[in-house]
């Protein structure tokens, strides 16, 4: 029959045609489609002649071809045919289709609905007849039966849409039907049903078949609906990873039925997720856009939602494209600041926490995405390091004015743009760690920002750079050749970032010899530079390279030059080349170094302080280096055993024209040259054995002679009298001469030598007698010429005089002198410390000292001398010296000593200050060690076995040591009451707070005895009470919100100082002792005020996330509006105890000045906050019918019955005070014509800067209200029943003072008057009115 058809098709018969089909029956005509489709002939042509022979003009035509697509349909479907016999069915029923008549459409598009309903579809082919059809639907204007009615073509289609959409689909067909959506046309309304359902689909597919439909998705995303499907991926992947960190807590799945997803699987998925994205963004620009501007409106909604692991790697490869990448990086930084920003606050305010138990933390979120990275996702790296990079340059350290303290790097990063800072170099580490091919791209870029900002801190970037090199150094063995050309510019570098930059790439001068040549290449040159600069980098350079190329044998016993044979050359840990060759190499550095010694000041003084530790860790070069500082000390040393002085001071100096320069630290030589020795005699000796004899004899050589010249140095310096020196008394320290300079100059080295002679006669002598009679004679030249520096630097305030400050001992010294001087307790070396002991000057010196060191070490975070850059040992001698310090000032009070003290501080109170200095250093450079710290200060020995240490219950332990210190002081007598002592107590104490955890039981005990403290005690010590309220506030708002202190405290304030109507007897109800007529103002106002302010801001921070909640309609409506209640409670609960705060203190007859003043902004601030939360309720009512929550009915009733009145009693108050202060003056100007006119004119100027926030605050006040009338309209509720109508403007009629007037006019002249005063009054009363009715006509 096939046959017979397709030969009349082919004769061109159509009668006969038609005739042969009709004889077909359904199943007939099915079955013979079916035979030669699986036949695979000729199956097109056969379906052409049955469609010829079935024209649509006949209602039989139709309804065959009708049979024939109910046909194909599953045939095609069913897998059977081979795929180009599919296409070819499939392509001819599209053409025909379009000759349908409207109903047969609609019959086949139900049919179509009915089979992805059954889930027949298998290979989805026969969808593009469906999207045809649909096509063909909306274009047909005829009307269609559709259950009971008729619909329209266009309706009947958008009927479909809606029950497919409303269907189950089979997984399998998902894609397939969001491909066929591209070719159909669809309404906006459509478009939102099918992409909904799409991206509910994704949580029924395998991972595997999500990329591909993601990519359908965005495709179709091009005819509109661009949120919702960028939306609906987002969150889609943000709950996959989600519960994948669930997963992960818990190893082993209670619930076996939830299927895990393998992690690497997961992030395949969505790294080609994000490929498709991107590419779909290269042609779709607006998607880009869209992707931007909803992650910008989400982030001010819900940060967490918006910025997920999955959608901030998204944004990152987008950034890829130049046109984003400045906003996508606004955003980013923006989110980073805000999110910093946020947990800060959070974290000062237990009132905020508990309304925000989970924060969201950005950083964890970018460093997640490096993590995530690591999956192949290498379309996110080169966004990943442009915002690592934009990070530190936008964040970056500020060159602060002189000084080198710019650097806190060592410090906590306390501020968000150091946070954000941070989190730069943390991306870009990690992604180095990570990512191999990008490392040397890092690296260079690296190298290349500390070239090129030399000129503003690059510490940021010398500390990456160093983390990089430690993680990977055989990387810089790939960047070599970027190495060396960095080293081509060091000579232009500062020296500060010369020696982090060798610091950093010294593991790569171990391995390459080329990169070793070049840079002792540069480092000669720069050597014999013109620039200051370049030669000390130069000698920062050798100086490393001494330290880190070991000699063979060095710190063992031997020092002889060894001949190089076979057995004698060994290899380098790191190195290709030998330990012989490292010595020729080090020979000559020092040569080159030698020559620096005929150089500036600044060269030698470098030198001094590196050769210590080049001796430390290359022990070999001790006889080289030894020898150049002996000779270099005998250009100055004088060997006839009777002269004095015994140094040469006249060759230390040179003079250049009229100026004056030291040329020769002796100082710092001697200085240097004792600690080499002392090195060199402990380290040497203990491993000398059986070496050989002669060569030991040349090293006591030069061993003896330094101890000769030291002893000779002592003794002399010891009898020498300062005019032996040219110093004395009557000499001139003037800045400004020659003479003074040389004077200053010569000042500074001799105390510098006392000292270093100090440190080396202690520590030789052994406890002996003599020796330390000797340490005293050294100190009392010391301290003679610190006092004349002292009395003339205080005469003229000369900056020399503050530099004899810098102490030359080292740090290691000063704890074994202080441990020696108060807790030595040894019966043997009683007698000879006893010498010391009886100079209380020696022992305030000691004190002084160890407290210059530790203020040092803060601001710098190192110290000079030897291991003053190794923070280990720093950190030990630290927690020597706080014992120390801790048990002087705990066991003997101040008030003992206070008789015996002739002037400047006492040692107790120099110990108080060392030990809050300490405290502080400690938080900020030693945060990790707080627990040994705090172990080390419990336990005399310092050697206890490290057990789990509970930091709090230590810090409490210490807290309750200077708790009494501080408690004796209020109960001594008022004679005895040390002002500053008390001051620093209150410092440490809150110091020392810090570390206790604010959920503690301690903390708690630590609150309620400042709360009693300032209850209890009337302090009248201004500096005192500032510091314990401070303390106080601190404190309390890490236990909850301090509003209800306030309260009281403003109570306190009004009762203090009375009311500003004088007639009111204010009730005293003090709760605050230390809230007193000396401190109420302006000390404890402001300071209530300030923290007023603080609880504003969080308040008005928590009405913008209140906003951005109510904007938020997510599917969690029910959670949302619970949080919106408890946030809603919070904040007027918070305002309505402010305002209460705020009634107290406008009744207050505070001075005028700066509390008036900051009352009248901080007034303006509440109305502000309050407008804004009467415009958060406003958008409420929009959005919803809620009703008014009573609570804000009660706050606006306040308002107006508590603050709004007051406020304007108070406006008058200040305009009386000021009006006052003016009248007073011009009298005085009156009495005094000319002299007192520019005195006026500044009173005039007060008044008018004081007056100014009047105006501000009038227009809150109204603006207030105005919005109030708005939502009064709004809720149907008014709220303005509570306001009363102000009266307060630029001028104002006092009534009773008319009245007055008018009686005394009516009785001067009784008969014209009255008709003209009426006129007045009522005239005035006019005026008076106006403002008001203005008022209502802006409402």
């Amino acid at each position: 029959m096939a046959q017979r058809i397709l030969a009349l098709a082919a004769e061109e018969a159509p009668e006969r045609l038609q005739e042969a089909v009709q004889s077909l029956g359904e199943g007939e005509l099915g079955e013979m489609v079916t035979r030669q489709a699986l036949k695979g002939r000729e199956t097109g042509a056969l379906l052409r002649a049955i469609f010829k022979g079935s024209p649509c003009s006949q209602q039989s035509g139709v309804l065959r071809r009708l049979q024939v697509y109910k046909h194909c349909i599953p045939l095609v479907e069913s897998g059977d045919l081979h795929l180009s016999k599919v296409s070819e069915i499939i392509g001819l029923l599209m053409l025909e289709a379009r000759q349908l008549p409207s109903h047969a459409l609609a019959e086949l598009a139900t049919l179509f609905v009915d089979v992805i309903k059954g889930g027949n579809l298998a290979n989805g082919k026969s969808l593009e007849l469906f999207s045809t059809v649909l096509t063909s639907l909306a274009s047909s204007k005829e009307s269609l039966a559709y259950g009971q009615g008729e619909l329209n073509g266009e309706e009947f289609k958008k009927q479909l849409i809606n029950t497919l959409c409303s269907s189950k689909w089979d997984p399998q067909c998902a894609i397939h039907l969001a491909n066929m959506f591209r070719d159909v046309p669809l309404s906006g309304e459509e478009l939102q049903f099918v992409v909904e359902k799409v991206l509910r689909m994704f949580s029924k597919l395998d991972l595997q078949e999500i990329p591909p439909l993601v990519y359908q998705l965005l495709l179709l995303s091009a005819k509109g609906s661009k949120k919702s499907v960028l939306e609906g991926i987002i969150s889609f992947f943000n709950q996959l990873d989600k519960r994948q960190k669930e997963e992960q807590k818990v190893p082993q799945s209670v619930d076996l039925e939830v299927a895990t997803t393998p992690l690497d699987q997961l992030r395949h998925v969505e790294g080609t997720v994000i490929l498709h994205i991107v590419s779909v963004i290269n042609l779709d620009q607006d998607l880009g856009e869209e992707l931007i501007r909803h992650l910008k409106a989400e982030q001010q909604k819900d940060p967490a939602k918006a910025l997920c692991p999955f959608s901030v790697a998204l944004l990152l490869s987008v950034a890829v494209k130049h046109r984003l990448q400045e906003q996508i990086f606004d955003l980013l930084k923006t989110s980073i600041t805000r999110s910093c920003k946020d947990l800060q606050l959070l974290q000062a305010s237990k009132f905020l926490q508990d309304l925000f138990p989970q924060q969201y933390d950005v950083t964890a979120v970018i460093l997640e995405v490096v993590q995530n990275s690591a999956f192949g996702w290498d379309h996110v790296t080169q966004g990943l390091v442009d915002l690592g990079f934009s990070l530190m340059e936008s964040y970056e350290p500020k060159k602060p004015f002189g000084g080198k303290a710019s650097d806190t790097s060592y410090g906590l990063s306390k501020i968000p743009a150091q946070q954000a800072c941070k989190l730069g170099a943390s991306i870009l580490l990690e992604t180095f760690k990570v990512h191999e091919p990008i490392k040397s791209d890092i690296l260079e870029q690296v190298l290349n920002r500390v070239l090129t900002k030399a000129a503003s801190p690059v510490s940021h970037f010398i500390d990456l750079l160093s983390n990089i090199v430690v993680s990977a150094p055989l990387v810089l063995q790939t960047s070599s050749s970027k190495v060396m050309e960095t080293f081509d510019n060091l000579s232009f570098l500062p020296v500060d970032t010369v020696q982090g930059l060798l610091r950093a790439v010294q593991p790569l001068l171990k391995v390459s010899m080329s990169v070793r040549d070049s840079l002792i290449l540069v480092l000669q040159k720069a050597i014999f530079s013109r620039q200051l600069d370049a030669r000390k980098a130069a000698v920062a350079g050798f100086l490393l390279l001494l330290r880190n190329f070991k000699v063979l044998g060095s710190l063992s016993s031997s020092q002889c030059s060894q001949v190089i044979g076979a057995t004698q050359v060994q290899a380098d840990v790191h190195a290709c080349y030998n330990s012989a060759a490292n010595e020729a190499f080090c020979l000559e550095i020092l040569g080159s170094l030698r020559r620096c010694l005929s150089q500036q000041a600044d060269v030698r003084l470098m030198l001094y302080e590196g050769f210590y530790d080049v001796l430390r860790r290359n022990s070999q070069l001790a006889s080289s280096i030894m020898e150049t500082l002996l000779s270099q000390i005998k250009q100055y040393y004088l060997p006839q055993p009777d002269l004095l002085p015994p140094l040469k001071l006249e060759g230390c100096i040179m003079a250049q024209g009229d100026q004056i320069f030291l040329q020769e630290p002796l100082a710092h030589l001697l200085c240097c040259i004792q600690h080499c020795l002392a090195w060199y005699k402990n380290t040497v000796h203990l491993c000398q054995g059986a070496e050989s004899d002669d060569e030991e004899e040349e090293d006591v050589g030069f061993e003896q002679n330094f101890e000769d010249l030291l002893e000779s140095v002592t003794r002399r310096m010891i009898k020498s009298e300062l005019e032996d020196f040219e110093l004395d008394k009557s000499a001139d320290f003037s800045v400004s001469s020659g003479v003074g300079v040389k004077n200053n100059i010569y000042a500074i080295q001799v105390m510098g030598i006392c000292e270093v002679l100090i440190e080396y006669n202690f520590n030789i002598g052994n406890f002996s007698k003599n020796k330390f009679e000797d340490v005293l004679g050294l100190f009392t030249c010391y301290n003679k010429l610190s006092e004349i520096l002292k009395e003339k630097a205080g005469k003229n305030k000369s900056t020399l005089g503050n530099k004899t400050a810098r102490s030359f001992l080292s740090m290691g010294f000063v704890s074994t002198l202080l441990t020696a001087l108060f807790r030595d307790n040894a019966q043997s070396h009683e007698e000879s410390l006893a010498v010391l002991r009886s100079s209380m000057e020696f022992l305030r010196y000691a004190v002084s000292v160890a407290l210059q060191k530790v203020q040092q070490l803060e601001e710098t975070g190192q110290t000079d001398g030897p291991d003053g850059q190794n923070p280990e040992k720093v950190f030990q001698n630290l927690c020597k010296i706080t014992r120390v310090l801790l048990w002087r000032y705990t066991s003997i009070p101040t008030v003992v000593e206070e008789s015996g003290k002739k002037k400047g501080k006492t040692i107790s109170l120099l110990c108080l200050e060392g030990l809050l200095r300490i405290f502080n250093a400690v938080q900020q450079l030693y945060a990790a060690r707080i627990p040994q710290f705090l172990q080390a200060l419990d336990i005399t020995d310092g050697d206890a076995e490290e057990t789990d240490i509970n930091v709090t219950e230590k810090a409490f332990f210490q807290i309750r040591q200077f708790q009494r210190s501080l408690v004796n002081q209020f109960s001594s007598s008022e004679d005895d009451f040390n002002a500053k002592e008390t001051q620093l107590l209150i410092t440490v104490l809150s110091t020392l707070s810090k570390l206790l955890d604010p959920a503690s039981q301690q903390f708690l005990q630590f609150l309620t005895w400042t709360v009693k403290i300032c209850k209890e005690n009337a302090l009248e010590d201004i500096t005192c009470c500032r510091g314990l309220l401070s303390l106080l506030f601190s404190l309390h708002v890490l236990y909850k919100s301090p509003v209800s202190l306030l309260r009281e405290l403003a109570q306190d304030i009004h009762a203090c100082l009375g009311d500003i109507d004088q007639d009111v007897e204010v009730e005293s109800q003090s709760h605050f002792a230390i809230v007193n007529t000396k401190t109420a103002a302006p000390t404890v106002t402001l300071l209530v005020l300030g923290q007023a302010d603080k609880v504003l801001e969080e308040v008005d921070w928590l009405i913008k996330k209140l906003t951005s909640l109510g904007s938020d309609t997510s599917e969690d409506s029910s959670q949302t509006s619970n949080q919106t209640q408890a946030l809603e409670k919070g904040v007027i609960l918070q305002l309505g105890t402010l305002l209460t705060v705020y009634h107290e203190l406008v009744q207050t007859a505070l001075p005028a000045g700066s509390c008036v003043d900051t009352l009248l902004r901080s007034l303006s601030k509440t109305y502000t906050i309050l407008t804004s939360l009467i415009k958060h309720y406003i958008q409420a009512c929009r959005s919803a019918l809620n009703a008014i929550p009573g609570r804000l009915e009660k706050l606006v009733k306040l308002s107006g019955s508590h603050l709004t009145p007051q406020c304007y009693s108070f406006i008058t108050y200040v305009q009386n005070i000021h009006s006052e202060s003016l009248s007073f003056a011009e009298e005085k100007k009156k009495k005094k014509k000319e002299d007192e006119a520019a005195a006026v004119s500044t009173v005039m100027a007060k008044v008018l800067r004081e007056t100014k926030p009047i105006p501000n605050l009038i227009f809150s006040i109204e603006q207030y209200e105005k919005f109030l009338i708005h939502l009064s309209k709004k809720s149907k509720v008014n709220l303005m029943q509570y306001m009363k109508l102000s009266t307060s403007r630029d001028f104002r009629i006092n009534a009773s003072m008319l009245d007055s007037a008018l009686q005394e006019h009516n009785t001067e002249d009784a008969e014209n008057e009255p008709d003209d005063n009426q006129s007045s009054t009522a005239e005035q009363t006019d005026e008076n009115q106006e403002p008001k009715k203005k008022r209502q006509r802006k409402k």
